[in-house]
C-alpha cells in the first residue's frame, strides 16, 4: 500500500489509486489535525484530489516532482482562495 502512517501524519509513497481514495479520506476523518508529506508521491488519481480539495489538510511535504507539486499546490491553494472568499461574502 502506498500510504505509511506515523504518529499524527500520513506519508505516500508513489501512486495513489483510485482505490486509495477511501483510505485516505477515512484516516483524514479520524485526524483531523493530520498532515501529509507527500514526498514520493509520483501521482494521484483525481478521486484523491477531491479529498483533498473537500479534507483540506495540512501538507507537510510536497511532491518531489515539481510538475506534481505545482499542480497540487495551484489545485489546492484555489480551493483554499474560494473558501476564504466565501467566508467574507464575496
Amino acid at each position: 500500500m502506498p500510504i505509511e502512517v506515523s504518529d499524527n501524519q500520513l506519508v505516500v509513497r508513489e501512486l495513489l489509486s483510485v482505490e486509495d481514495a477511501e483510505s485516505l479520506l477515512d484516516w483524514l476523518i479520524q485526524h483531523p489535525r493530520g498532515r501529509l508529506d507527500l514526498t514520493d508521491c509520483t501521482h494521484l488519481h483525481a478521486a484523491n484530489l477531491q479529498v483533498l480539495m473537500a479534507a483540506r489538510p495540512k501538507i507537510a511535504a510536497w511532491p518531489s516532482r515539481d510538475a506534481l507539486a505545482d499542480w497540487l499546490r495551484a489545485a489546492l491553494i484555489q480551493e483554499d482562495e474560494i473558501h476564504v472568499q466565501d467566508d467574507s461574502g464575496g
